[in-house]
């Protein structure tokens, strides 16, 4: 579990590939450097979050440590397109004392999102991005969070649909601390919804389609007042 604050930005100094036998499996092995601040009580096993992607170590130094990415990690995140020297965001799994500054990150991925415009409005930053599973779309509301990068960020502007988005601001403080800042149109970002929208939407769908049905007469009332408010604007 993590907060989505990023504590540092990592350098990826080498990407080796796994064999694919059992205790290999296939994948990357990727040594990330620039992070000492991280490592002082790193252990064996411990979870990274890298580019919001819950990492297992493999290895470490004082200086920098290995993680294993899986091929499935690879195909559904941006981390198969990260190269020597690429910069990405770290964070160590919370304790138990941390505070919860940002939200309740898992570190799984739903998606990646491409950045179809990066707009700036005074000192900030607004990114425009579209995600790669279009249905992440209804989990995502405006002034909620999300993930980008594993950075936790405010949504400011959602439009549903086929060719639908959703917005993110950066203010200035932030730019400087994280890497998609630097990212442009055209590149990828990984995206996690908040995982209390699955929540609710499971419960929901659970009471409906409980035994009898559920109570159809506060469906009908629901669908109603949504139906009334679209007409109304």
């Amino acid at each position: 579990m993590f907060t989505g604050l990023v504590e540092t930005i990592g350098t990826v100094s080498s990407l080796e590939p796994l064999d694919t036998t059992a205790s290999g499996g296939g994948g990357t092995s990727l040594t990330i450097t620039d992070c000492a601040e991280i490592l002082a009580d790193a252990h064996l096993g411990d979870s990274i979050s890298v580019n919001g992607t819950c990492l297992t170590v493999t290895s470490f130094t004082p200086t920098e440590f290995k993680v294993g990415v899986a091929p499935e990690t690879l195909r559904r995140t941006n981390l198969g397109s990260l190269t020597t020297n690429s910069r990405v965001n770290l964070e160590r799994a919370v304790l138990s004392s941390t505070r919860m500054g940002g939200h309740f990150v898992q570190g799984h991925v739903d998606t990646t999102a491409t950045i179809l415009a990066v707009t700036p409005d005074s000192n900030a930053l607004v990114f425009r991005l579209q995600p790669r599973d279009r249905g992440v779309l209804r989990y995502i509301v405006e002034k909620g969070y999300v993930t980008l990068d594993g950075a936790s960020l405010t949504v400011t502007k959602v439009v549903d649909g086929a060719d639908g988005y959703f917005e993110i601001m950066l203010i200035a403080y932030t730019q400087e601390k994280i890497v998609t800042a630097k990212k442009r149109e055209g590149e990828e970002v990984n995206v996690e919804i908040d995982i209390v929208g699955k929540y609710v939407e499971k419960s929901v769908e659970g009471y409906f389609n409980g035994v009898g049905g559920g109570n159809i007469g506060i469906l009908e009332k629901m669908v109603s007042r949504i139906v009334e408010e679209k007409l109304n604007k």
